[in-house]
């Protein structure tokens, strides 16, 4: 097991001192390519072979998920008619850690003649891929994790670190935000967070529990039993939120030595919280559910100026809505 264990730490120390090289290189060179995509009209057509083709998919689908229009595409296919995904407005990043890969080779000529800049990304600048380079990204290794030097290992990670590298800067560039990224992830738990407001999950006209100020604390039991929310809004008669009750506030007013049936008989804004936690209807939901947790509380009051009710928020439905 000692063995096993001593050869995991000696792969993680060879390709993490891999990426660590490639720290100095970050250069004239990789600002150029950053300048060529971000110039990019169309697509970053991205192409690789093999070990470095599953790497140029992962990049491709990273610039593409941070702002900048790009694809895989695969070099034996392109000569093969795939190529007429490719356009002149387009930019070629093509990957190679040999830099002689036949199939790159084959269609680069091709790209050439479409007038397409090339970024090349190769573990060897003085290749024929480095050499075709308008910019040319060095992703050399010192060795390879693998004991036999066969197995693309380091300088795999050397190419999707540089990949990385490339499509945060140009995403730095593009002032790409929070907000951009979710859009392209309408369906995940990012485009939950950041992009379902408090209007998209609350309750709303008859789902809304509501009772006025003198209304007999029996039928506001009743209010909250039926919308089975724990909790009614107090409002006044042109819409303006008073306060609220809870589940809590009924047991601690039937704590003894307090005469519970006496509760019944009272009014609303006699028991009510009068300064009640409140949000607005366009906040984002999952700020609806950082305040519940500061608070303490699994509902808010959706107002808008100046308090008049708009809805209530709660915690279940934020968790059915897998905000939570």
């Amino acid at each position: 097991m000692d063995m096993v264990i001593e050869e995991a730490r000696r792969v993680l120390t060879i390709e993490a001192a891999a990426i660590a090289d490639l720290i100095p290189r970050i250069d004239s060179r990789f600002e150029t390519a950053v300048t060529l995509c971000h110039a990019c009209r169309g697509h970053v057509v991205v192409i690789g072979m093999g070990k470095s083709g599953l790497i140029g998919k992962k990049i491709a689908a990273t610039l593409a998920s941070t702002g900048t229009p790009a694809f895989f595409l695969h070099p034996a296919e392109g000569i093969h008619g795939d190529l007429g995904m490719v356009a002149r407005q387009d930019v070629a990043l093509a990957i190679s850690n040999s830099g002689e890969t036949e199939e790159i080779l084959r269609i680069l000529p091709s790209i050439k003649r479409l007038g397409l800049p090339l970024i090349a990304m190769t573990g060897n600048v003085k290749s024929t891929l480095g050499k075709m380079g308008d910019s040319v990204l060095d992703i050399s290794v010192r060795e390879e994790a693998c004991p036999l030097g066969l197995a693309p290992t380091a300088s795999t990670t050397a190419a999707l670190a540089m990949g990385d590298a490339l499509a945060i800067a140009l995403l730095q560039k593009r002032g790409f935000r929070r907000e951009d990224f979710a859009s392209f992830h309408p369906g995940g738990h990012l485009g939950r967070t950041l992009l379902l407001t408090v209007a998209d999950v609350m309750r709303t006209g008859g789902d809304l529990p509501v009772v006025t100020p003198e209304t007999a604390m029996g039928d506001v039991i009743l209010e909250m039993t039926a919308k089975g929310l724990g909790v009614t809004a107090v409002v006044a008669e042109d819409g303006m939120l008073l306060g609220v009750i809870t589940d809590g506030d009924l047991r601690r007013r039937m704590k003894p030595p307090c005469d519970s049936s006496a509760l019944f008989s009272l009014a609303a804004r006699t028991v009510m919280n009068p300064d009640p936690k409140t949000i607005s209807s366009d906040t984002l939901a999952a700020q609806a559910v950082h305040a519940m947790e500061q608070h303490k509380i699994t509902a808010l009051m959706v107002t808008r100026p100046p308090g008049v009710v708009e809805g209530i928020v709660h915690l279940h439905d934020l968790l059915k809505r897998g905000v939570v």
